[in-house]
């Protein structure tokens, strides 16, 4: 069965597991009443299977997509929406009907052009509270957990707050355990299950004719099902990625060190369930509520008392953070905890009174350490204000001398080399980006905002403003300057010069129209264009760059942040590097260095420069390597395509 839209989307399989040998198969209703399908040679490939004496029976596909068998009387006796395949769609119920024997769960194809049964099983497990899971089928190993539905959505999955378009309800009763949405009906939307283990919804938009990606879940490592071991914690912005919970340490420092956090964390102290006290663990995802009891109707503060009574409850939260009743109440270890930037709930974790004490008494002495440290400021302030008065004077007579320059030169302190570069005014970069207005903002870079601007000779420059709250400086600012004036390749970005005022620090490029190759690798609207030509060429392109970079410029050069959000691409669709603020010099036959800072980005990183700081021309081959990888297949490093084993298309592509 498929879908009204152009493209004919498949959204449901009668007999995935036993196809049809040829064309010649008939849809039909038997004299018992049952719907068959029947091949050319008359054997039943595939049946409703009802037990039903109606010779009135009659089938018919729904606007929702439900393909219903009724029985004489006009009642449903069978429906597709009951035995989905791979896709869930509004009005579906997801989950148990303990009455019927029924359990609507989804399983993915075997690829994207084989509707047969494919590795993995989304499912409603009710063992603890509701909770949707997914297992591969082939040895049931568990890979992702969507938290139990807290009264909004699932725990698991902030990004279903996001859409107003799309009404979820969780309805929970004796007989029945399932997930339901219920949207406006002017939204077209659907949820599979696909080839890859990643659950994605889907929105038509008609003016596009295209089916655009609302959200997918795993999206990330840290949605990997208990990738930190019991008693830990995931954060995709830590380079170490698992941490412990709060009172807790590595069962073994050895193996966290090597980046096994299978083990996971136990207690630095012993519970003393009367004396014990409860922490607030903030914008986390619930733990595995397998080993949890739910009360719906108990408040807040009941819930914290009754978790304190019980000496083996090791973390309480509110059930409901819509109504803010209801209490979950965990015992035993935390499995599958995980940090969000936004939309995560708190849990109350119970510790030791003894590590609250130590911690008071930390901040204690940084307390009284602030205070002798105010002390001596204070007496420092007098002398402090003259010598401010005094580098006001100094700089504002170097303000007047740089606005009377036409260059702006920068020493490299290894060789004293001078590099002279166009200095553009910052009034006239404020006049070509309409005074950086939003609306020429077209990015977002390492340095700070990147905007669009037109000088008055109609040349169209790009313009990186160095950000006051960026964590790199003006050392990587400079660096960068320094770096792409010495370098001269049609596959590297062309810096037309820079500009220095007053606490203004920017760069000015030639403006790449396409913008950078992200944009278009991981945007399924725009992907398509990027046939097997522009992607060889892509590929070439940045290839000749690293190149030159590495043998054939004046230099030896690593990068150190190669990515596909900085290769941009000009209106020919040819590659350019680009963000050299992490670049290094290396001269002579040195090639090797070492860093205690490792900057980069995880997931393109070589694991001898993320683990020790080591980098060479070896590590941009690395990451050159993973976007070769993201080019062929379209697939972002850092998504999650395998068991708790295989983290990343790296991973992923190995094993095939």
């Amino acid at each position: 069965m498929v879908s009204q839209d152009s493209n004919n989307t498949t959204v449901w399989v009668a007999n995935r597991d036993n196809p049809l040998v040829d064309d010649k198969g008939v849809l039909s209703i038997q004299s018992d009443g049952n719907l068959v399908l029947i091949d050319g040679g008359g054997h039943i490939v595939w049946s409703s299977e009802i037990e039903t004496n109606s010779t009135d029976s009659m089938a018919q596909i729904g606007d929702d997509g439900n393909f219903v068998l009724t029985d004489g009387t006009g009642m449903p006796a069978w429906q597709s929406f009951d035995h989905p395949t791979d896709t869930i769609l509004p009005g579906m119920k997801f989950g148990w009907d303990f009455r019927a024997g029924l359990n609507r769960s989804i399983i993915s194809w075997k690829s994207s052009n084989d509707p047969s049964s494919g590795d993995y099983l989304y499912y409603l497990d009710t063992h603890g509270l509701p909770q949707f899971m997914m297992r591969k089928r082939s040895d049931s190993v568990l890979t992702y957990r969507s938290g139990p539905w807290n009264g909004i959505g699932l725990s698991g999955v902030p990004q279903m707050k996001i859409y107003n378009m799309f009404h979820y309800e969780f309805v929970q009763s004796q007989t029945e355990v399932y997930y339901i949405l219920v949207l406006r009906s002017d939204v077209i939307t659907r949820l599979i299950l696909a080839p890859t283990g990643v659950v994605e919804r889907y929105v038509w938009v008609e003016q596009q004719q295209v089916w655009t990606p609302a959200w997918e879940t795993p999206n990330d490592q840290c949605d990997n099902y208990g990738k930190c071991g019991p008693n830990g914690v995931c954060n995709t912005s830590d380079i170490n990625v698992c941490d412990c919970l709060r009172g807790f340490k590595p069962k073994s420092e050895q193996e966290w060190y090597f980046r096994d956090w299978s083990d996971g964390c136990v207690r630095k102290r012993q519970l003393d369930c009367g004396g014990d006290v409860f922490v607030a663990v903030s914008d986390v995802k619930v733990p595995d509520t397998s080993n949890s009891t739910v009360d719906e109707e108990m408040s807040f503060d009941a819930c914290g008392e009754a978790c304190a009574k019980e000496c083996s409850c090791t973390a309480y939260a509110t059930a409901n953070i819509s109504s803010g009743r209801g209490c979950w109440m965990w015992f035993g270890d935390l499995w599958d905890t995980r940090t969000y930037t936004d939309g995560g709930q708190v849990i109350y974790l119970r510790l030791a009174a003894s590590e609250i004490s130590q911690s008071v008494e930390h901040h204690k002495k940084k307390w009284i350490g602030a205070i002798v440290v105010a002390v001596v400021v204070s007496s420092m302030f007098l002398m402090g204000s003259i010598f401010w008065f005094l580098m006001w004077k100094i700089k504002k007579f170097n303000k007047a001398r740089w606005r009377g320059n036409q260059s702006i030169n920068y020493s490299d302190r290894s060789n004293k080399e001078r590099m002279d570069l166009p200095l553009f005014d910052l009034d006239t970069l404020e006049m070509a980006t309409d005074n950086f207005s939003d609306a020429n903002k077209v990015g977002e870079g390492g340095f700070g905002p990147v905007y669009k601007g037109n000088l008055e000779e109609d040349q169209e420059i790009a313009v990186k403003r160095l950000s006051r709250n960026s964590t790199q400086g003006l050392d990587e600012f400079k660096n960068e300057v320094v770096l792409i004036a010495k370098l001269q390749h049609r596959n590297l970005v062309r810096l037309l010069g820079c500009c220095v005022e007053g606490d203004e620090r920017m760069l000015i490029y030639e403006y790449m129209p396409n913008k950078s190759l992200d944009t278009f690798l991981f945007d399924v609207t725009r992907s398509p264009s990027l046939v097997w030509r522009t992607r060889h060429n892509i590929i070439m392109g940045i290839a000749r760059g690293l190149v030159y970079l590495h043998q054939d410029s004046r230099f030896r050069i690593i990068h150190r942040d190669l990515k596909a959000s900085n290769v941009l691409l000009d209106k020919e669709m040819n590659p350019k590097i680009s963000d050299f603020g992490m670049a290094r010099i290396f001269r002579g036959d040195h090639g090797e260095a070492n860093t205690r800072r490792v900057v980069g980005t995880y997931g393109y990183m070589s694991p001898e420069y993320a683990m020790d700081g080591v980098f060479s021309v070896k590590s941009d081959v690395f990451s050159f390597g993973v976007l070769v990888l993201e080019i062929v297949s379209g697939k972002k490093n850092r998504g999650v395509y395998q068991s708790e084993i295989h983290l990343n298309l790296l991973a992923h592509v190995g094993v095939k």
